[in-house]
């Protein structure tokens, strides 16, 4: 209830009195709701860090309540589920209630908007307060729901002015929602929207087989996220990965008129209605939308989605996906094939373990027999190629996980004189194209092999300046990738967008808008993609010691995603598909995994370069 709220200037003891609690009962907790058992022992409640069934509503102005209140009132009630924010309209005058936008943007600010006493002056026209508001702000989530990191202070006035010559009330109120990060955390949810990829064919239709592209955003948690994810998916791709994802729903398809809310039956089938847009589309790209409703909705319910179907805006049915074919329509979503976890041995070769098996194996093919001795590999996401880098991290390999076959060449050669300066771990993307990085002081590079072969094409990085790449990793879809950026002595991870363009024979790389994948970490030592949009990451706070933590691709931190203590963390290998351990190597305990709900596991004591096909 604005737990949030700054500690300075209004006085917070009236906090109690600006909110209401309403609990919203469900389950077993039902009918103690509905009476007050007389009899029976007392037993133990079961106390379970379980997020509870409440809902926090605000209360209107009091009748001569004071400037300060109104303020006091006015943030509060920012952070009530309220849907429509009507009692915090009450806060405004007329003109201001009418004009203020609540979904232009919500500011999240680390501790909350202070309102310093000393800062509060009376208007120099004598008609009226000014009252100060600031705080250090961490992010910003804008129109289009997308999460923003930006650390910055924060300063923004309140006006207010008397209304109707008795009440006092705000005339000029800050832009959208202002609020700190655990009221945030509190009221917005993550959603992933997802869109297919845009390498299609030449008519603009996605293909068949191109993969999805998670787009994440956040959603109000209490107020219907089914229907604001399905309006957000609807209104298209936010800014940032517009120009590299395409959707197939006609241009201008809304919800029918009238539709206010969307939930699952008792099937757990979901029914959506479009306007007329979209009552001509053909059955495949029907079913390429209802994929997309699909994977986007599949965690917004507690039992899952089992069907979407869609209908026209005379009710008639469009088309409709079940699971298996929504899986079918997207095969980069699932990882769960994925038959074994690979690292670098001892022996400096690349070796394999079954997932729900310690047993460790040598390899079949080239990389795997010693002939060439590797300090780091990537697998490719069918697991039938690898691509090893030489110990000495000149060379770059590739070979069949399948036969004897001999070595592919290729002509990825770094001319460092220091061994740390030279080829960093590689990777895979869905495309099954091959990315490494050249770490060289005198000539640092990001490099990108088609189909892991041919002449190496130097990525152009935007942003990068005279930062060096230490490592890369592709996400599954292919269009975004995280590299860790080293400059002046620090690490940093960032999240870029993949564009290409050129032509088969003469194809361009590029990485742009770099953005910042873990800035409340001032150090990063690894990190690895752990789903659609989500990373896992070993770094290290201002001051503090290094945690393993997961992190969205937008910046933002997954709300209790704080991972089991492990010291020293050189390396993490993750899999998109959850059921599936965490791999890591640490200094001190070599090769160790984490099954989920469990701790860390050691596997081998000698041993590097922990990866999942990737």
């Amino acid at each position: 209830m604005g737990a949030d709220r700054g500690r300075s200037g209004l006085v917070r003891s009236a906090r109690g009195t600006r909110t209401a609690v309403v609990l919203a009962c469900s389950g077993v907790l039902l009918a103690g709701c509905a009476s007050m058992p007389d009899s029976g022992g007392v037993e133990p409640v079961d106390a379970s860090p379980q997020e509870p069934q409440v809902q926090v509503f605000a209360v209107p102005p009091q009748k001569g309540a004071g400037p300060s209140e109104i303020v006091e009132g006015f943030l509060e009630a920012l952070t009530s589920d309220d849907p429509h924010f009507s009692t915090a309209r009450k806060y405004l005058t007329k003109e201001a209630a009418a004009a203020w936008d609540p979904e232009r943007s919500t500011t999240v600010l680390a501790d909350g908007p202070n309102t310093d006493s000393t800062r509060t002056r009376t208007d120099p026209d004598g008609g009226g307060y000014v009252y100060a508001l600031s705080g250090r702000m961490i992010a910003k989530v804008d129109a289009q729901h997308a999460y923003v990191s930006e650390q910055r202070s924060y300063a923004a006035a309140v006006h207010l002015v008397r209304q109707g010559g008795d009440e006092w009330r705000i005339d000029v109120p800050p832009d959208g929602i202002v609020l700190g990060q655990s009221d945030f955390e509190r009221l917005y949810l993550p959603v992933d929207k997802y869109y297919f990829a845009s390498s299609s064919s030449s008519d603009g239709e996605p293909q068949s087989a191109a993969p999805m592209v998670a787009d994440p955003v956040y959603v109000r948690k209490r107020i219907d996220p089914v229907t604001q994810a399905v309006r957000s998916l609807l209104d298209g791709p936010t800014n940032w990965l517009r120009q590299v994802v395409t959707s197939p729903f006609p241009s201008g398809t809304e919800l029918k008129k009238g539709t206010k809310s969307l939930s699952p039956d008792d099937q757990n089938r979901l029914v959506v209605p479009l306007n007329e847009r979209a009552n001509g589309v053909e059955p495949d790209r029907c079913a390429k939308m209802a994929a997309q409703l699909f994977f986007t909705l599949q965690d917004l319910t507690p039992a899952g989605i089992e069907q979407v179907e869609l209908r026209r805006a005379d009710g008639g049915k469009l088309c409709a996906l079940d699971a298996d074919q929504a899986e079918a329509s997207a095969p980069n979503r699932s990882l769960s094939g994925a038959d074994y976890q690979y690292f670098i041995d001892d022996k400096h070769r690349l070796v394999r373990m079954p997932k729900n098996d310690d047993e460790v194996e040598p390899v079949p093919g080239p990389l795997g027999n010693g002939e060439r001795q590797l300090r780091s590999a990537a697998v490719s996401r069918a697991e039938d190629r690898a691509a090893g880098v030489s110990n000495d991290g000149r060379s770059l390999h590739v070979g069949s996980l399948l036969s004897d076959e001999s070595l592919e060449k290729t002509q990825v050669r770094s001319r460092a004189k220091q061994e740390n300066d030279r080829l960093s771990k590689p990777s895979w993307d869905g495309r099954g194209d091959l990315w490494v990085a050249d770490r060289d002081p005198e000539n640092h590079r990001l490099l990108w092999l088609s189909q892991g072969g041919g002449k190496p094409v130097e990525v152009k990085v935007a942003g990068l300046e005279d930062a060096r790449i230490n490592a890369v990793r592709v996400s599954a879809d292919g269009v975004r990738v995280a590299l860790l950026v080293e400059k002046d002595g620090k690490t940093e991870l960032k999240i870029g967008r993949v564009e290409r363009q050129g032509t088969s024979e003469d194809p361009e790389v590029s990485v742009v808008e770099l953005t910042p994948g873990a800035p409340q970490m001032e150090e990063v030592a690894a990190m690895a993609w752990a789903g659609g949009s989500r990373l896992v990451v070993a770094g290290k706070e201002a001051g503090g010691v290094q945690q393993l933590q997961y992190v969205q691709s937008d910046g933002s931190v997954v709300q209790g995603s704080t991972l089991p203590a492990l010291t020293g963390v050189t390396d993490i290998a993750a899999s998109e598909d959850e059921r599936l351990p965490l791999v890591a190597r640490s200094e001190e305990d070599g090769i160790v995994r984490l099954p989920p709900g469990a701790n860390w596991k050691p596997v081998v004591k000698g041993g590097t370069s922990p990866v999942y096909p990737g």
